[in-house]
């Protein structure tokens, strides 16, 4: 109440130095806030000598950060040039400090990405061979940790018993809350998935419910964009318990066809058909030589079937594609060439001819 009471009698009291001070308080805010970018700038530059690019320069992870510590600034030392009461310029003080804790924060998390040039250059240097998801994986855990840590800072600047709230918040108590929720799953699905590596980001993945490619793995969830272009959040819980095909991890993929020719077609014709097509696809670049098969196979009422079966290199299903259509063009020459009609459904007919019978 004293507080409140101290507000109100310093609004009263505002005179004509106080509104003039109030204009330059603006006018400061205003000067910081124009400089920002040139002042983070020309650190970032000082520190990053090489980079010669400014908006390389502007991408680095403390360049945002420093932009606004010194629009904050601005603002800070504007409220210096008022004469506020001491409750206020105490609250403004911690204020200003959390928000220099946050920032800094904040700089030093945007720092571990797998895109971080500093880390890549350390990792270089200690001859680190970790996988981009790992090291996406871990460089979250280390924000996280460092974000924490932050808002600790924070809360004890501002004056909070920190101590307490541990005590109402211990170790044991956060384990058991987990525990009982399914965070706890996902965040240890999340941890084996990063650890066993089934999928990493940009495989085509297939569980029993979705497929498509995976766009990134995080604590809690998996995204997969499906063939619809849909995005779909799985829990890392449910995903570490389904079976996962994971399609990329394929050395190669089998094309299979079964061919009907006509049931005129002559056995010289159909052998001769049957090598032609063998030498095709043992000699075409995207087909493994190895379990190749070619085979006149069974005779049906409805022709004669030559079953092909062999393994193509082309994993990707666009690369596939593309692959079954050449070899689906060549068998249609060889076809052409030897002047073979495919077979098709065909039914017999048999008209009564009732007039006739009663003559």
């Amino acid at each position: 109440m004293d507080q409140m009471n101290q507000i109100l009698e310093w609004i009263k009291n505002i005179d004509l130095k106080q509104i003039i001070n109030f204009l330059i308080a603006i006018g400061i805010v205003i000067f910081f806030y124009l400089i920002s970018s040139t002042l983070a700038y020309i650190i970032v530059k000082i520190f990053k000598i090489k980079i010669k690019e400014k908006e390389k320069i502007k991408e680095k992870a403390f360049y945002r950060p420093l932009k606004i510590f010194f629009t904050v600034l601005g603002v800070y030392l504007a409220t210096k040039v008022l004469s506020f009461p001491e409750v206020v310029v105490g609250w403004i003080d911690k204020i200003f400090q959390s928000i220099v804790i946050l920032l800094v924060a904040n700089g030093f998390g945007n720092m571990f990405t797998t895109d971080s040039e500093t880390l890549k250059k350390i990792q270089a240097k200690l001859k680190m061979d970790v996988d981009d998801n790992r090291l996406s994986f871990f460089y979250k855990l280390i924000r996280v940790i460092i974000y924490i840590v932050a808002v600790l800072l924070v809360i004890m600047r501002l004056g909070f018993n920190i101590n307490g709230i541990l005590a109402g918040f211990g170790v044991g108590g956060v384990i058991i809350t987990l525990a009982a929720q399914d965070t706890a799953k996902n965040l240890f699905g999340g941890f084996m998935l990063i650890v066993d590596k089934p999928f990493v980001v940009g495989d085509w993945v297939q569980t029993a419910s979705f497929e498509g490619i995976v766009e990134d793995i995080t604590f809690r969830s998996t995204r997969i964009r499906t063939w619809d272009n849909s995005l779909v959040n799985i829990p890392n819980g449910v995903l570490s318990n389904e079976s996962i095909i994971n399609w990329s991890k394929m050395e190669k993929r089998k094309y299979k066809l079964d061919i009907k020719l006509d049931l005129d077609t002559p056995m010289e014709v159909v052998k001769r058909v049957t090598s032609k097509i063998y030498f095709m696809l043992i000699n075409h670049p995207n087909v493994i030589n190895e379990d190749t098969y070619v085979k006149f196979d069974t005779i049906k009422p409805d022709g004669i079937n030559i079953m092909i079966y062999v393994f193509t290199n082309s994993v990707d299903y666009d690369t596939y594609l593309n692959a079954k259509e050449k070899i689906n063009g060549n068998i249609m020459e060889i076809l052409e060439h030897e002047n073979v009609k495919i077979a098709y459904p065909t039914s017999t007919v048999f008209v009564k001819n009732e007039e006739k019978e009663e003559e």
